[in-house]
């Protein structure tokens, strides 16, 4: 019977959510929460052993820590196969997953899998050291991601080579391996050539990976003590009933908002909805995401000209790229129209 240990956090334990972040890590037995969809799916073939939890930030704020806790709880478990998550689309989540499996392989030998969103950051970091198998955005698709995530962990655990990305459901890795196929590579080629020019669906045996457009860094602000500038964030503070409705992950939607309203606020009129950090230090002090104070302050000494009277927001976890790009382009347009010199933006 293959043993096989699970890696969750604190969410998927029941501990809590954002509040609860800094858990510790724990080791229990036997499944935990979504490790029971995963024992579903592994049928008589598997046995999950051991689960491992950890809070997000205490994983990232404690790395080395955690990662030798892991390693030697796999050791003591004799697994035949880690699998983490699935983490979805959540960032600190899905970093930690992705990490945890790199180490596993690379210090123990031991097959590792988990599961991501293909935009998730964490694909970018480990894709060409996990294997990671494509999720949905959400957990919503639990079901469908453990039943991928337990074939293709079964074939690494019986030391399987596996078959390529496009065929094994699975992320590319970045490198080729090579298969022996009946038609010569010249016919192959001729082949999808044709299939092309007549509209005909055909498959590039070399996937050119996606390529980010090139940003030209903007010219320095000739003189800031005459410059207008302007507070942006991604990190969520909105007006306690959020008129814009901006989403609090994978947003698509922004907005600005007057920093007079912000300057008589004492922590009852402004909220943070981002659904990727633990607010409650920003909802009592939203100076701490959008730092007016310390922004007047540089406006009352002269360092900078003036403060644009709008700060601009959205929410940048689990957003994707083209939608980060459009907002982008949004709201510097809004800028320039107004004026704006330069921007501080601030991050969760």
């Amino acid at each position: 019977m293959i043993k096989v240990v699970h890696y969750i956090n604190q969410f998927f334990a029941g501990i809590g959510g954002e509040d609860k972040a800094g858990a510790p890590f724990e080791v229990r037995a036997g499944a935990v929460g979504p490790g029971r969809v995963l024992q579903l799916a592994l049928g008589d073939r598997a046995t999950v052993v051991q689960t491992q939890v950890c809070g997000d930030n205490t994983f990232h704020e404690q790395r080395d820590e955690v990662i030798e806790a892991a390693l030697k709880a796999l050791q003591e478990s004799e697994a035949d196969l880690l699998i983490a998550g699935p983490a979805f689309n959540a960032g600190r989540y899905g970093l930690a997953c992705a990490a945890i499996c790199a180490a596993a392989k690379e210090s123990l030998g031991l097959p590792a899998i988990t599961g991501l969103f293909p935009g998730s950051p964490a694909v970018d970091v480990y894709h060409d050291r996990v294997v990671i198998v494509p999720t949905g955005n959400s957990a919503v698709s639990m079901k469908e991601a453990m039943g991928a995530i337990a074939r293709v962990g079964m074939k690494l655990a019986a030391g399987e080579q596996l078959r390529p990305a496009a065929e094994e459901g699975t992320i590319p890795m970045g490198y080729r391996a090579n298969w022996v196929v009946d038609t010569p590579a010249a016919v192959r080629a001729v082949d999808m050539l044709l299939a092309k020019m007549h509209g005909l669906p055909y498959q590039n045996e070399v996937i050119l990976p996606p390529q980010a457009e090139p940003v030209q860094p903007a010219a320095p602000v000739p003189d800031l003590s005459r410059a207008t500038i302007a507070l942006v964030t991604e990190g969520g503070l909105v007006p306690v009933d959020n008129p814009d409705r901006i989403e609090s992950s994978d947003a698509t939607r922004w907005a600005r908002y007057p920093l007079v309203d912000l300057a008589l606020d004492n922590g009852a009129n402004f909220k943070s909805i981002h659904g990727g950090y633990d607010a409650r230090w920003v909802n009592a002090d939203p100076d701490r995401m959008v730092p007016l104070d310390a922004a007047r302050a540089l406006e009352g000494s002269g360092f900078i000209g003036k403060l644009h009277e709008y700060f601009y927001v959205t929410v940048g976890t689990g957003t994707s790229v083209t939608s980060a790009t459009a907002i982008g382009q949004a709201m510097a347009r809004q800028l320039l129209a107004d004026g704006v010199h330069a921007a501080i933006v601030t991050s969760t």
